[in-house]
Formats: structure tokens, sequence, C-alpha cells
């Protein structure tokens, strides 16, 4: 479904502030996927997001969406097929318009109200109500006055209103207190499961790593260095997978909010 051939990336190259980001990466994502990927700070897991978006092009490799070579694609064309949530819950919607004009955003209607038809609106009002948190009483809100979490879960929502080809969660729920991430990320799995989406999911929480989707992935240097699923999964522990970074990497892992296993 998505397949990264031997990509990399390197910014500011000849220059005292050269950096390897993606140093040639390969990858297979089978379609239906939902992969968690792990790493310290640096490891390049926001970069490799950002190849795949086309936010750059990479300096070498081929990178295939669903049969088609996307290397050379601008990022508005594969924005097309792709949905992508960010740390920052202000991200992904337009917070000076209405949850109502949001979603007409995401339906492709404009985003007006003299776009919105009666059946637009029951049909907001049916998928807001998925949320649980009462979105769909206040339609004609600006978004701007969510929540972080309510505006999380809506951006997810848009994202996933026609359900894209591939999903990127860049540690969408990072910037949320541990319950509202909680209830974010069991959002964000019946979306995915229910939809059968092909999902990647970047997280500091290495329990949510190991508990969410099939697969998980770690990073290190612009490298994947460990890809695990099956059963092999779900016998590991965050102490295992500490572990398993020191023997891939050739260093203890640092992060404090990883070795907690705490999202914000």
């Amino acid at each position: 479904m998505l397949v990264l051939s031997d990509i990399s990336k390197t910014f500011h190259p000849g220059t005292a502030d050269e950096k390897v980001a993606l140093s040639h990466l390969s990858l297979h994502v089978r379609k239906g996927d939902f992969i968690s990927i792990i790493g310290a700070n640096g490891a390049g897991k926001s970069t490799l997001f950002n190849a795949i978006c086309g936010t750059f092009f990479t300096d070498s490799g081929r990178i295939i969406l669903d049969g088609k070579n996307v290397t050379m694609m601008p990022e508005y064309q594969r924005a097309k097929v792709i949905g992508r949530l960010f740390q920052d819950p202000m991200r992904g919607t337009a917070p000076d318009m209405s949850i109502e004009e949001n979603l007409a955003l995401a339906a492709g209607n404009g985003g007006w109200l003299s776009h919105v038809s009666s059946r637009d609106k029951k049909a907001f009002r049916d998928r807001l109500s998925l949320l649980g948190m009462g979105l769909e009483d206040r339609m004609k809100q600006p978004v701007g006055l969510l929540s972080g979490g309510q505006r999380q879960a809506l951006t997810l929502l848009m994202a996933t209103y026609h359900v894209p080809k591939l999903l990127l969660l860049d540690e969408h729920t990072a910037a949320l207190d541990p319950g509202t991430a909680e209830k974010v990320l069991n959002l964000t799995r019946h979306i995915v499961e229910d939809n059968k989406i092909t999902c990647l999911m970047i997280t500091h929480n290495m329990q949510s790593a190991l508990d969410l989707g099939n697969r998980t992935l770690m990073m290190n240097n612009g490298q994947v260095i460990y890809d695990v699923e099956g059963e092999e999964r779900t016998r590991l522990t965050i102490h295992d997978l500490t572990e398993k970074f020191r023997q891939f990497s050739g260093k203890a892992l640092d992060n404090d909010r990883m070795l907690l296993g705490v999202e914000g």
C-alpha cells in the first residue's frame, strides 16, 4: 500500500548545519496496517511523515502510495488522499469558522453556510455525536473556542470525513492532558478500525505504541531499527522496548516522556 524504497534526506548539505534526517530508509506498509512509531527526539519520525506528505522532496529513493509513484508529486496533490494530524490542536482547522463550516470544508462544500444543505447538517450532527463531546449541539460555535481535546477530536473527524488512503498521526495527543489524551486515542482506535484505514502514528507513549494497532516501529538516526508485530509484539513490555533500543542503537534511551510512558 505504501512502499518507501531507500529514501534519504539531508538538510543544509555541505554546511556547518548539515543534518542527515533520513538515511536509506525502506519500509513496506500493508493496506490496513495500524503502525505506531517511536524513537528519541531527532530520530527522524516527523521528517518521515513530511517526506510521505511531500512537504519536501527526498534526495534519493522512491515513494509509492497505493501503486502510484508519488516521489515527485506536490504536497497539495498528495493531501487529497493523505490525512494528517499534528501535535498542536490549533492546526488542521479554521479557528474563526464554526464547527459546521469546518465540517463543510472537510466534506468538500466550500465551507460556507449557503452551501450547507439540511442533509449536510444532519450528517454533520450524526458524525459529531460519535465523538461523545456534545459538539453536535454547538455547530455554530467558532472552533477557536473549543478545548484542545475537542478540537483535536474534530480535526480527526475532518481528516477522516472522506476515508483517506493513508492517515498520519504526528503525536496528535501529546499536547493534551492524560484523561483527554486517552479519550482521543480511544476515538482514534475506533475510527481507524471501523473504517479500516491504513495508519501511521508517532507517539512518545510506549504503552500506546504496544497497545494500539498491529505493528510497532522504532526509529533512530533516520532509520527504522526495529519492526515488530504479531505474537512477538504482544509479549513485549516497555522495559523490553528500552532494551531493544539499547541493543539496536548502541545507546540508552534517555527520553523521560518515553520511559515514563506518558503522552503529554
